[in-house]
């Protein structure tokens, strides 16, 4: 994943690490994919890539502040039902003892 800092949600993904260059592409939510140098890359831990944002291009930066638009500020996920009822099937799990 890609952040712009430590501890805030994920931005992105690497999409490829451009071996003899100094550089990656990383996909950006509801923008695509930028090529970013590594002087740009703040730290990199824990599957983590964290961008310096002051090192970016500006069309890059303006990509990551709208990374989340397309999501609906309202959305709220089903509730689940205990009523649902389970299959014999569904209820034996591989490597689980019937």
């Amino acid at each position: 994943m890609v952040f712009v800092s430590d501890g805030d949600e994920g931005i992105g993904s690497v999409r490829e690490i451009r071996h003899g260059l100094p550089e990656l592409v990383v996909y950006i939510e509801n923008a695509g994919d930028f090529v970013v140098p590594l002087s740009a890359i703040k730290d990199v831990h824990s599957d983590k890539v964290v961008l310096n944002f002051d090192r970016l291009d500006i069309r890059l930066r303006d990509a990551i502040r709208h990374a989340r638009d397309s999501e609906d500020p309202n959305y709220v996920s089903p509730a689940s039902t205990e009523d649902e009822e389970v299959t014999d099937e569904e209820s034996t799990r591989p490597g689980q003892a019937e």
